[in-house]
C-alpha cells in the first residue's frame, strides 16, 4: 500500500471527528484529493483556490530571494565590508556570503509567518468544524516581504495572531475578510511597535552593531547606510542613492518593496494570468502621479517654503514616487486582493485611483513616518463595499432610464 492510500485510509478513520479538518489539510495539501467530480458541473476548470494562491507566490519568489541578496549587501555594506561602486551587477552584490546572511535572517520570519498563522487557521478549522483553507497561502509569504529585516520574531508571532484572528477569522474566515489580513498584521506591528517599524536603523540587519562600530572608532561608515529613502527626502538630506539603485532595489527597506524591476515583472505574470486586476494597478499609479503632480504643482507656485518640513517629499519629481517607498508593492500585491477589494470594473477604478491618492498624501503629510501606502489601502478596503454599492445603484438607474425612453 502507497503511501497515499495509508494516508486515504487514516483519513476516512478520522472522518466526522474534531481533528477531520486539520488531517483532510493536510492530506489535499500533498496529494489531490481522492474524490473528485467527474460530470454534472456546470463549470470545469483548473484555477481553484490552492492553485491561485501558488500562482500569488510563483510571482513573490523573486522578490523574496533578491531580499535576501539584499539584507546581506546593506549589512556588509554598513559595515564598510564593500563598495557601494561596484552596484547591482557587480560581483560584492551576488554573493553566497550575502546570501547566507539574508537567509539567516530573512527565512525565520518566514517560518514564523507560516507557522504561527498556519497554526491558528487549524484551530479555527477545528473549533468551527470547517475545511482548513488556502487563503492564508498568500499573506503567509507576504508579511515577512512587508516588514523590517531585524524584527523580533515575538512580534512577528503576536502580530500574526493578532491579523488571522481580527482580521480575517472573526469575518468568517477566507473570502470573508473586508480587511487585507496582512496589512491588518503590519498595521498591528506599527502601531504596537513603532520604533521596530520606522527610523534610519530598523532596515539593516545589524544596524545597532554598526551604532557601537562607529562609537569605538572602528570604522567611517557612510551615515545614510541605514537610512531610508523617504527619510532622506522628508528631512531634505543629501541623497545617497541614485535613481537606478532605487529602480534595481539595492537600498535599506523591507525586505520584498525594494526592488521595482522584479515587482513589474510579478505584476505582469499577475495580469497574465489573470490573478492580479490590471485597472486597479493602473489605477493606483495614475492617483499616485495625479498627487505627485499637484504637489509639484504648489512648490513650482512657491505657496509653500523650501524651510517647511513638507518641503522636501512635495518637491520630489511626481514620477520618483513610483520607485521610492511601497508604493509599487502594494499597487500590485496588496491593492488587488480579490476579496477585499473593489469587484465592479468601473469601482477597481475608484478604489485604486484613490489608494494611490491617498498614499501620496499620507506619505508627504506624516512626519512620524513617511509612508502611507498600507494605511491607504486599509482606508480603501473598507469603502470598497461602499464604492460598488454606488456603481451598481448607478447601473440600475441608467437601466431604469433605458427603460422609461423604451416603454414611453
Amino acid at each position: 500500500m502507497s503511501l497515499k492510500d495509508k494516508l486515504h485510509v487514516i483519513k476516512q478513520r478520522y472522518a466526522g471527528t474534531k481533528m477531520a479538518p486539520a488531517f483532510n489539510a493536510l492530506h489535499t495539501f500533498l496529494y489531490t484529493p481522492n474524490e473528485v467530480t467527474h460530470n454534472g458541473t456546470h463549470v470545469k476548470a483548473v484555477d481553484d483556490l490552492k492553485r491561485t494562491m501558488n500562482t500569488v507566490i510563483i510571482a513573490l519568489v523573486p522578490c523574496l530571494i533578491f531580499g535576501m541578496y539584499n539584507a546581506g549587501y546593506q549589512h556588509y555594506l554598513a559595515q564598510g565590508a564593500i563598495d557601494k561602486a561596484s552596484g547591482f551587477l557587480g560581483a560584492s552584490f551576488w554573493t553566497v556570503d550575502n546570501l547566507i546572511i539574508g537567509a539567516w535572517t530573512i527565512l525565520p520570519l518566514v517560518v514564523v509567518s507560516y507557522g504561527v498563522g498556519l497554526a491558528v487557521e487549524f484551530l479555527f478549522a477545528v473549533i468551527k468544524g470547517h475545511e482548513v483553507e488556502e487563503g492564508y497561502l498568500v499573506t503567509g509569504m507576504l508579511v515577512p516581504l512587508i516588514v523590517p529585516v531585524d524584527i523580533p520574531l515575538w512580534m512577528l508571532a503576536v502580530a500574526v495572531i493578532f491579523g488571522v484572528v481580527i482580521g480575517k477569522e472573526v469575518f468568517g474566515g477566507t473570502g470573508m475578510n473586508i480587511l487585507n489580513p496582512a496589512l491588518t498584521i503590519r498595521a498591528f506591528l506599527f502601531f504596537a511597535y513603532p520604533t521596530w517599524m520606522s527610523g534610519d536603523k530598523v532596515w539593516v540587519h545589524g544596524a545597532v552593531e554598526r551604532d557601537q562600530m562607529i562609537a569605538a572608532g572602528a570604522t567611517n561608515l557612510d551615515a545614510m547606510s541605514g537610512e531610508t529613502i523617504l527619510g532622506a527626502y522628508a528631512q531634505n538630506k543629501t541623497l545617497a542613492y541614485d535613481y537606478w539603485d532605487m529602480f534595481w532595489g539595492i537600498i535599506p527597506g523591507s525586505v520584498g518593496e525594494t526592488s521595482k524591476f522584479l515587482i513589474i515583472i510579478g505584476a505582469l505574470f499577475l495580469i497574465f494570468t489573470k490573478i492580479g486586476s490590471w485597472r486597479i494597478i493602473v489605477s493606483t499609479l495614475i492617483g499616485a502621479l495625479a498627487m505627485g503632480l499637484i504637489f509639484n504643482a504648489v512648490v513650482d507656485a512657491g505657496i509653500i517654503s523650501d524651510t517647511s518640513k513638507f518641503y522636501g517629499l512635495m518637491s520630489v519629481p511626481f514620477w520618483q514616487h513610483l520607485i521610492i517607498g511601497s508604493i509599487l508593492f502594494g499597487a500590485v500585491y496588496m491593492a488587488t486582493d480579490p476579496v477585499s477589494a473593489a469587484q465592479t470594473n468601473k469601482g477597481k477604478w475608484i478604489y485604486g485611483f484613490l489608494i494611490g491618492f491617498i498614499s501620496i498624501m499620507i506619505r508627504v503629510f506624516n512626519p512620524a513616518y513617511p509612508e502611507g501606502v498600507f494605511l491607504a489601502i486599509l482606508l480603501m478596503n473598507v469603502f470598497a463595499p461602499t464604492i460598488d454599492h454606488y456603481v451598481v445603484q448607478g447601473n440600475v438607474k441608467q437601466r431604469m432610464k433605458r427603460l422609461k425612453v423604451k416603454t414611453a
